[in-house]
């Protein structure tokens, strides 16, 4: 684990999926709001570890964790580490997420049973661990998409995976009755990261981006201002879906 070892009283944010695309961008934004961010990543080391590093030249307080999220010890290790180093969690920003495209009928199920584990079983598990230990006045910032409500052939799994996330969260949002913890989604429209970008030509991501009725694709730091949102000010929505997607629904 990458760290700084200085304990923070500032409130604490754990961001899944830290360490690029909308995931980093939120870290960042959530340091420079003045949290200490705990950065979680899968597999890529290197990318974390710059993202730390770009916290702390901010003049933030960042440290990096590896940890496969639908994996229960792992996870609660994550929470551990979080504590180890600033003292609790306030905020965790669940970004991580894996997306294979295919029609149905064609789709391997391999493909499948990736997407449930990270996406369902992942969002579950980490939900589970903040309903234990998030202190009070904190958020949990689920990631859907507006896919679900877009309905594009393709995204067959992927959207059903993301409709188990928006059953969890408006459920879990009322399980915490008493907690004085917001439980919300956030659901980008189609955004300018690898995620998104991987696999499709020049032609099909214009046609995309001239979807909006703003004409363009977000940024990872449209999404990011609706996650600082919602992890700071905005104590009275609970139990909701933001789509931000620039009107594209």
């Amino acid at each position: 684990m990458t760290e700084q070892h200085t304990t923070s009283t500032r409130r604490v944010a754990l961001v899944t999926g830290g360490s690029r695309g909308i995931g980093r961008e939120s870290a960042e934004r959530l340091a420079s709001d003045g949290f200490a961010v705990v950065i979680n990543y899968a597999g890529n080391k290197t990318e974390a570890e710059a993202a730390v590093a770009a916290v702390v030249a901010a003049g933030g307080q960042a440290v990096a964790h590896q940890a496969d999220v639908a994996d229960e010890a792992a996870v609660a290790a994550l929470f551990d580490a979080a504590e180890e180093a600033f003292g609790g969690v306030d905020v965790v920003v669940h970004a991580a997420g894996i997306m294979s495209l295919s029609p149905l009928v064609d789709l391997d199920l391999d493909a499948l049973d990736g997407m449930y584990r990270t996406n369902v079983r992942g969002t579950f598990v980490v939900d589970q661990q903040a309903a234990r230990r998030l202190r009070g006045g904190g958020a949990i910032i689920n990631f859907s998409s507006s896919v679900l409500a877009l309905a594009i052939p393709g995204y067959t799994a992927y959207a059903a995976t993301k409709g188990a996330v928006e059953a969890m969260t408006l459920i879990l949002a009322r399980e915490l009755r008493g907690r004085d913890i917001t439980v919300n989604a956030v659901a980008p429209g189609p955004t300018a990261t690898a995620l998104f970008l991987d696999g499709k030509d020049e032609e099909t991501i214009a046609r995309m981006a001239a979807q909006p009725p703003l004409e363009r694709l977000g940024a990872p730091e449209d999404i990011a201002e609706v996650v600082s949102f919602l992890a700071g000010p905005a104590r009275w929505v609970n139990g909701q879906v933001l789509r931000a997607n620039g009107g594209i629904i």
